[in-house]
């Protein structure tokens, strides 16, 4: 069995690494640009690329611009591939690819909820107790096409990048599975009118207020970090949080300190509750725990943190 694969990060490379260890051959490797990253601005490869330079160095590795070109479509229809198996490729695959060989997207969550390119996270934002994987053969729609099998998950208290890692070798697993049975697979439409739909996450989604409730900004924190992080208008950043658990019907003023330990301190939340903030970092500075941060600007218990 042939397979073409097309994918970007870590997520991606687990799922490339399975297809590998289950011995499937691996015609190529489609994967997005080198990218500039940090400060210097190096020009970095894509997890999928590192994997394939290190594990499979007779595979060929394209890097395309687009797929739009006829001349891309051309070269993977050379190929001559069984199946083209895509996740988090960051690329919208055109109807000549698609028409090439059957297209199966690793779409991380249980379709037709969180279309789109924020699963993930948008799961945690939500509070979902459970999420997963969805095997899906691709159409024109964007994570429209017909569902050809799942892989569960609970999320209740996982970070993103914890969810990023398992469901990682979860669409493994579940690619593998899927390969193997496809003949026997009956493809399940989806309901379009149960689908929600996921934006990117922007840098601004990381904006909150202890006038939220504690569970909401304890998702919020799951979901974005360390990327964009969350944190207050003032610009603090909170970088390490815990969420209290039976604090829910106390009733104070949102965003008061209502406890100052050695390292961490109590902060009131909107609606009752109230969250362990652990670690925080101003603007420009260095990160510092809570305490002395309260320590650093004369402040204490009874202080409105905003």
């Amino acid at each position: 069995m042939k397979i073409v694969f097309m994918g970007t990060p870590e997520y991606a490379a687990k799922i490339l690494r399975a297809l590998t260890e289950a011995k499937f051959q691996i015609a190529a490797v489609f994967t997005q640009p080198d990218k500039p990253v940090g400060r210097k601005q190096i020009l970095t490869p894509s997890e999928v690329k590192v994997y394939a330079q290190q594990h499979l160095s007779a595979v060929p590795i394209f890097q395309p611009a687009s797929l739009k070109d006829e001349a891309v479509a051309a070269q993977i229809k050379d190929l001559k591939p069984d199946f083209i198996v895509v996740a988090a490729y960051g690329k919208i695959l055109p109807q000549a690819v698609l028409d090439i060989a059957p297209c199966i997207n690793l779409h991380a969550s249980i379709l037709p909820k969180y279309r789109g390119a924020s699963p993930i996270q948008s799961a945690i934002l939500a509070g979902e107790k459970q999420t997963g994987v969805t095997a899906m053969l691709m159409d024109a729609g964007l994570d429209t096409g017909d569902m050809l099998d799942f892989a569960y998950t609970p999320c209740e208290d996982k970070t993103a990048a914890q969810l990023f890692s398992e469901l990682g070798d979860l669409a493994g697993e579940l690619i593998v599975r899927v390969l193997r049975n496809f003949a026997n697979l009956t493809p399940i439409k989806q309901e379009g009118a149960q689908a929600t739909h996921c934006k990117k996450i922007a840098k601004s989604d990381g904006l909150f207020s202890f006038e939220e409730s504690a569970r909401q900004i304890y998702n919020k924190f799951r979901a974005l970090t360390p990327w964009p992080g969350i944190y207050l208008a003032s610009g603090l950043k909170i970088l390490d949080l815990k969420y209290l658990y039976g604090r829910e019907d106390e009733c104070r003023k949102p965003g008061k300190i209502i406890f100052d330990g050695k390292y961490y301190i109590y902060v009131a939340c909107g609606g009752g509750g109230a969250l362990c903030i652990e670690t925080v970092q101003e603007p420009g500075k260095k990160p510092v725990d809570a305490s002395s941060y309260l320590n650093g600007k004369r402040l204490g218990v009874g202080y409105i943190l905003c």
